[in-house]
């Protein structure tokens, strides 16, 4: 970190690594941006331009690493909602702040290959004969998600189940910005559901399950910016296109035989007030579609 002597203030100078999600903002020319939200661990900055995601997430090691986010290298200096602010060029300048990316990392790695079966006999572990698989993420040891028992999300369960498009999307549509908060429950049950379908049905090569995901995705991103936050319209284009933070990839990747699945749930169901439970919530769907699709029978 290089401190600079600008005439007016000192101008702090450090590097980060961003996400490939916010590649195309980063990289397009210098543009104007405004502090939607500042905390002690990171900034939501909101940069005026058509490209998505149109949020970046510029945070400090302590910050929670969303799919949008740019991590610095040294601690977040003080900034304060209204502070000038531009993004482009491979470089955000806010309040005194001047960040240049050097590095990039990957938001939606490939999980590779998973057999259906192994995947159906590891969620099924414990799970008695008549329950959903998604049981091992929501049952009662798990926290309660900010919609639990709401139709729109049991609508949208058992349409993804059975694989009934427009019972699917209809529920999506509902639950679109349907919550309080800067990520509403309704758009964090519905970025789980969506990085699911694209990861999970990739790898286990149900292709009914990745179309799937392709029509909810384009329905919820439609008009997000005009039904929600603008942060959570930015979450839910990185969704669709299978970006997520690392608590949900490490999901994923223990429901794959990856990893240890109980500590990675145990990180997510951490994350915010419901935040972590809305996205097991979504996982869970999501999962129940894939094994649902993906069964001969």
């Amino acid at each position: 970190m290089t401190v600079g002597t600008h005439a007016r203030r000192v101008r702090v100078h450090v590097t980060g690594a961003a996400s490939t999600a916010v590649r195309p903002v980063l990289e397009s020319p210098r543009r104007p941006a405004r502090v939607l939200a500042a905390f002690s661990a990171g900034i939501y900055l909101e940069v005026r331009t058509e490209l998505e995601p149109s949020v970046i997430a510029v945070i400090s090691g302590e910050g929670i690493r969303l799919p949008n986010s740019l991590l610095l290298a040294a601690e977040l200096p003080h900034v304060t909602v209204g502070d000038e602010a531009f993004a482009g060029d491979g470089s955000v300048e806010v309040g005194r702040l001047s960040l240049r990316v050097r590095r990039w990392w990957d938001p939606a790695p490939a999980l590779g290959e998973v057999d259906p079966r192994k995947l159906a006999s590891l969620c099924l572990a414990g799970v008695g004969p008549r329950e959903p698989a998604s049981l091992c993420l929501t049952g009662e040891a798990q926290g309660a998600p900010g919609l639990a028992g709401h139709d729109a999300v049991e609508l949208l369960a058992a349409s993804c189940a059975s694989g009934w498009l427009l019972g699917a999307v209809t529920a999506a549509e509902r639950l679109v910005g349907l919550g309080p908060g800067l990520t509403p429950s309704g758009d964090d049950v519905l970025a789980g559901l969506l990085v699911t379908l694209r990861h999970l049905g990739t790898a286990t090569g149900v292709e009914r399950a990745v179309r799937l995901g392709g029509w909810l995705a384009a329905a919820v991103t439609f008009d997000a910016r005009t039904r929600t936050t603008p942060l959570s319209a930015t979450l839910l284009h990185c969704a669709a296109r299978g970006e997520a933070c690392p608590e949900v990839i490490a999901v994923l990747r223990g429901l794959a035989g990856r990893q240890p699945l109980e500590p990675a749930l145990r990180r997510l169901h951490s994350l915010g007030h419901t935040s972590g439970a809305d996205l097991a919530q979504g996982i869970a769907i999501g999962l129940d579609a894939v094994l649902a699709l993906g069964d001969p029978r």
